[in-house]
């Protein structure tokens, strides 16, 4: 199950909301993608959670990630804990990603900020001999740490320490996003759910409209956001646009 690239979202849909832009592009450049949920989502107003963990199957086929797991956590009310560290770094282990995607460092959700506290230090925990992990037939695990800990902006309008061009992609990550048809708008088709504040065709537009605001100052017609708790390094300002 190694993949160069490992997006974690507490929900099932954050990934796709966040970040699928960006991960279409590196799998078109011909990188491996793994997607892990650490929640079915089971609290949202919409649908279920069984139901969501149908739709994010059907959303990672669309997208190409070698695989999707979740690590059914409870919704709303998961801690920070020991216990909930040891179940990510095993998939970190496993994976063994150079860079891992996750939740935003704060947001209106609770459950993002604090999924990118329990993410963030079980990357730090996975590099650690002595944390012991086995994997699923009991052989103990290696450590390993990825290189990279990149934190996507979700719905809180965060000022971004870089973003990534998705121009090409963002038609895509639109089917990923409406794979949920149980949370989203569906033109045609009939709603019977309750309304919630991502559930009507506003929402959408929204988030192209967001996707162009990231975009704008680099001059890209579409873009993806994500902060990073550290300093940046390039090789060379050649890397930089």
């Amino acid at each position: 199950m190694k993949v160069d690239i490992l997006a974690i979202g507490v929900h099932p849909d954050d990934i796709e909301l966040a970040c699928s832009g960006t991960l279409l592009k590196h799998i078109e450049m011909g990188k491996t993608v793994g997607l892990l949920d650490l929640t079915a989502g089971e609290l949202g107003t919409r649908g279920s959670g069984p139901l969501r963990l149908i739709e994010a199957a059907d959303s990672a086929k669309i997208m190409g990630a070698k695989w999707r797991k979740n690590l059914g956590m409870a919704d709303g009310f998961f801690e920070y804990s020991k216990e909930n560290i040891l179940e990510i770094i095993p998939i970190i282990r496993a994976s063994q990603p150079t860079i891992i995607l996750a939740n935003s460092l704060t947001d209106r959700h609770p459950d993002h900020g604090r999924a990118a506290k329990l993410v963030a230090d079980a990357c730090f925990y996975s590099g650690l001999t002595k944390v012991e992990t086995y994997d699923s037939q009991g052989n103990k695990q290696e450590r390993w740490r990825p290189k990279a800990l990149y934190h996507y902006i979700q719905d809180r309008s965060l000022q971004p320490d870089f973003i990534v061009d998705i121009t090409p992609h963002i038609d895509k990550k639109f089917e990923l996003i409406l794979a949920f048809k149980s949370q989203f708008f569906i033109a045609d088709e009939e709603d019977k759910e309750l309304s919630t504040p991502i559930s009507g065709k506003d929402f959408q537009d929204y988030l192209r409209a967001t996707a162009r605001t990231f975009g704008r100052p680099a001059g890209m017609e579409y873009a993806e956001a994500f902060n990073v708790d550290r300093t940046l390094g390039v090789s060379n300002l050649f890397d930089l646009v």
